[in-house]
């Protein structure tokens, strides 16, 4: 038998991977996960998961978050605390390259899922676990969802800075961070088990991980030992993405967005709208200068839009080289979407993959399944088909 042309397949095709997360941010990992090739096994209660009633939708177990969620996903119905369910279980984590988590670490020890008991059924097994706050830290095992990380990790403070009071970004912001940073360190355990044979005990713990990413340019001056701060301003806090006015702006007949970056942007913009001295204003003197002074030069830029329509504006920074957009309506993504049949749902829309491999066929994403659909088939293929289902 010829050997597999493994460059005409996906990236992890021949990765087996045990799904035990539910609502958002471990489905969207095993998502990106099975978009890029691996076999994803989701267990469910026979219930199944709360994205499926996440929103309106065209099944009742559908949604319209989980009909692309769920998709390139096998779905299995399992009471974990069943003791045939049990058996079933352990025979799936010993087929399984990967085992994926939510469950925070004391459910996962008393449903016999922590690290230490799921190595010793595969030895080889790349086991990561995900939830609100950090294994071993005095809120271990409080719940969190995204609304709770937002709050405790600087978004809700950098929301207060804007607005003058603390809220929450408008989508669950850290639920799909936290979905990337877990297929990717996934992703990571995977390559060095290939070089090494070795598993891996991954955690994502969100808090953390959301933390470190809004230090990325917030921790800013205070990241030094002494803080450096900038003009009077705090420390923590960069300056720019918090003014105020880092926003959309009025055209004659809508909106566009402009963001000159570099100091020649400034000029070239103010010089368009006619304005005395842009040629040598100190406030964009340099890129530092452009920073320190967002607030002014964003309101300054509000001033100016008004005078063109937004195409107006558009053609000219295309031209000028100066980022600008106009402003695209949730519903105008969803417009731009392809159309898919799902065979229980009917017509819906397919989200694209958040990465493109190119060179690879293009294949139609298997579709969203029901609660349980694929129990049988998993069964039979570790040789434990019975004739009632657990």
């Amino acid at each position: 038998m010829d050997a597999p042309d493994l460059a005409s397949q996906p990236p992890l095709a021949g990765i087996r991977v045990l799904d035990l997360t539910r609502v958002v941010m471990g489905p969207l990992a095993t998502q990106i996960l099975a978009d890029q090739g691996a076999d994803v096994i989701m267990v469910e209660a026979k219930e199944g998961d709360t994205n499926r009633v996440m929103g309106p939708g065209p099944h009742s177990q559908l949604s319209g978050i989980s009909l692309n969620l769920l998709r390139n996903k096998r779905s299995v119905v399992l009471d974990l605390k069943s003791p045939e369910s049990r058996r079933t279980l352990e025979e799936l984590v010993r087929q399984c390259d990967v085992v994926v988590s939510t469950m925070r670490p004391h459910v996962l020890t008393r449903l016999g899922l922590d690290y230490t008991t799921v190595r010793a059924l595969r030895e080889d097994v790349i086991f990561c676990q995900a939830q609100g706050f950090a294994v071993g830290s005095p809120r271990a095992n409080e719940p969190a969802y995204d609304d709770i990380i937002q709050a405790a990790s600087g978004v809700s403070d950098v929301v207060e800075r804007v607005t003058g009071a603390p809220g929450l970004i408008p989508t669950i912001f850290a639920d799909k961070v936290c979905g990337i940073v877990m297929a990717q360190a996934i992703t990571a355990a995977l390559v060095q088990r290939a070089r090494t044979g070795q598993g891996r005990h991954v955690e994502v713990p969100m808090n953390q991980a959301i933390s470190a990413f809004m230090l990325v340019e917030h921790g800013a001056g205070a990241i030094s030992d002494p803080p450096v701060n900038m003009l009077g301003r705090p420390a923590a806090g960069y300056a720019r993405v918090l003014s105020p006015d880092r926003r959309p702006h009025p055209t004659s007949d809508g909106w566009v967005h402009i963001l000159p970056y570099r100091p020649e942007h400034y000029a070239s913009l103010f010089r368009e709208a006619g304005l005395a001295g842009a040629a040598d204003d100190p406030r964009y003197a340099d890129q530092r200068a452009t920073i320190a002074n967002s607030d002014s030069l964003y309101r300054d830029v509000r001033s100016i839009t008004p005078m063109k329509t937004t195409e107006a504006w558009l053609e000219y920074c295309r031209e000028a080289g100066i980022p600008a957009t106009n402003v695209a309506s949730i519903q105008d993504l969803v417009d731009e979407l392809p159309l898919l049949e799902h065979p229980h749902a009917g017509p819906y829309r397919i989200i694209p993959t958040m990465a493109q491999f190119h060179g690879l066929p293009g294949t139609a994403p298997t579709p969203a399944p029901l609660i349980g659909e694929h129990t049988a088939a998993v069964l039979d293929e570790l040789g434990a088909l019975n004739t009632e289902v657990p």
